[in-house]
Formats: C-alpha cells, sequence, structure tokens
C-alpha cells in the first residue's frame, strides 16, 4: 500500500499527525455514512460508478447515432450492448448498500432517466430517434453529474474532486465524439458546433488542472501521459470533415480514450481509498 506521503509528495506531516489526519478523515466518512454503507461501500468506488453513468449516457448514444449512420456498426452494436450492461450492473451494486434519503433520491432520480434512455435505444435507429436518444442521454448526463457532486461532498476528502474530474474527462470524450456524429446528421447546427468547441475546451482544461494537482503516483503520472497522447489523436480526428473516414476515425480514437481515461479515474478512486484509509 502506498504512503499517505507518496500520494501527497508535498506535505511534510510528522509521523504522528499524519496518522491523525488520516484517522479524522475516515473518521468523518464514517460518521457521514449509515452503518451498512460503510460495512459494505467505499465511497470512493460510489463516487466512480455513479460518475461513470455520465460517460454511459453519452457514449450510448454515440453508438446509437454510429449504426444509424452505418459506421463500423458491428462494432456499434457492441458498444452499445456493453455500455447497456454496464449501466444496469452498476444500479444493482448501488442497490445493495443503504444510502442517505438524499443521495438515495438522487440514485433514483438518475435510474429513471437510465430507464428512458434504455427504452428509447431499442428501437430502430433514425434520425429523429437519434435526435431523441442525444436529448435523452443529456438528461441521464445531468442527472448523474448530481448524484456524482454530492456523493463527492459525502466523502469530504480534496481527492474526491479528483475522481470525479478524471470521470469528467471521461464523459467529454464520448459527448464530443457523439456531437461529432450528429454533425453528420445536422450539419447546420450551429448549437452543435459550439458545443463541440466549448467541450474540447473543457477537455483540454481538465488535463490541465489533472496534471497540475498536488495529488499523484507513478500509475497516475503515466497515464496522465497516454490519455494527453490519445487525446492529441482524437481532437486531430474531430478536425475531419463528418464523412466516412472522419466518423470513422472519431469512432475509433473515442474509444482508445475513453479506455485510457476510465483506467486514470480508477487510479484517482484508488488513491481516495488510500487517503480514507
Amino acid at each position: 500500500m502506498k504512503s499517505f506521503d507518496s500520494l501527497f509528495p508535498l506535505r511534510q506531516a510528522q509521523p504522528g499527525r499524519r496518522q491523525v489526519l488520516r484517522a479524522g478523515a475516515a473518521l468523518t466518512l464514517l460518521a457521514a455514512l449509515p452503518l451498512a454503507a460503510q460495512a459494505r461501500l467505499a465511497i470512493a468506488t460510489a463516487i466512480n460508478r455513479t460518475a461513470r453513468n455520465r460517460a454511459l449516457s453519452q457514449r450510448i448514444a454515440k453508438a446509437y447515432a454510429q449504426l444509424q449512420l452505418g459506421i463500423l456498426p458491428d462494432r456499434a452494436r457492441e458498444v452499445l450492448t456493453t455500455a447497456r450492461q454496464l449501466v444496469s450492473s452498476g444500479f444493482k451494486e448501488m442497490g445493495q448498500h443503504e444510502w442517505p434519503a438524499d443521495i438515495g433520491k438522487l440514485l433514483a432520480q438518475l435510474h429513471a432517466e437510465a430507464d428512458k434512455l434504455d427504452s428509447l435505444v431499442t428501437q430502430a435507429p433514425t434520425k429523429d430517434s437519434v435526435l431523441q436518444v442525444s436529448a435523452q442521454a443529456d438528461r441521464m448526463l445531468d442527472a448523474a453529474n448530481t448524484a456524482t457532486l454530492a456523493l463527492e461532498k459525502l466523502a469530504q476528502a480534496g481527492t474526491a474532486k479528483l475522481v470525479n474530474e478524471a470521470g469528467h474527462q471521461r464523459w467529454l470524450s464520448q459527448r464530443l465524439a457523439k456531437n461529432y456524429n450528429l454533425r453528420a446528421i445536422s450539419p447546420e447546427d450551429k448549437a452543435l458546433r459550439e458545443q463541440l468547441q466549448a467541450d474540447a475546451q473543457a477537455f483540454r482544461h481538465g488535463m490541465d488542472m489533472l496534471a497540475k494537482a498536488p495529488i499523484s503516483t507513478p500509475a497516475i503520472r503515466v497515464q496522465l501521459e497516454l490519455a494527453q497522447g490519445q487525446w492529441m489523436f482524437f481532437d486531430a480526428a474531430l478536425q475531419r470533415p463528418a464523412d466516412t473516414r472522419g466518423l470513422e476515425a472519431v469512432a475509433t480514437t473515442s474509444e482508445r480514450l475513453i479506455e485510457v481515461t476510465n483506467q486514470l479515474t480508477d487510479l484517482y478512486e484508488g488513491a481516495l481509498k488510500e487517503v480514507l484509509g
């Protein structure tokens, strides 16, 4: 297990003080969570699982649009099936634990939005249904983000914000790819172009923030470098015209990027568990 100092290299606490700080953080968390949740679920994992739904909502919509466009359809069906299964398994996992009433209400709202999205993608994709799925995916994203922020606050640890931010990169990559697909369906949509530009800027800002964060490990630094490299390929694909070759490039590079950012989020989850003891 990594030491507290390896996670926070700039902190110069004495050993006794360090132990007190870790114990204090753990006691704060124990006081905040109901007993069943204390026994069965790390808050770091809860943040990651809930935040993952943001990316899954956009990944589902991305793959559904790919099917309508006829872009790598076999792979798109595989992505769609896997994403839907992850949403379902995530809710089953979270449903095994007791939550404070306000958190439980937010998770129920998220589940309801996810069910609506899942129902929509069972129909054959058309231009209109792709737009409906995209809009519902954004509603699920908003619900997942609200629940994630509530769990982050519950954790009462600065590292929780990094789990959230790394997960933010995860869903931005998928919304960028989804909206790029929508460009091929609605090429005159000015708001869509503006959203693509804003999300690309937000992704760059997020990478800068994570690179400058005080918490780090060798594995996190390596994964950040990999994410930055994959972003360069993905960003280049996003600049291409939304024709068949461009759509295929975005489909493949977005999958590589979410794989890397998912691993990065898992590393920050592990770091938060270290901090919480």
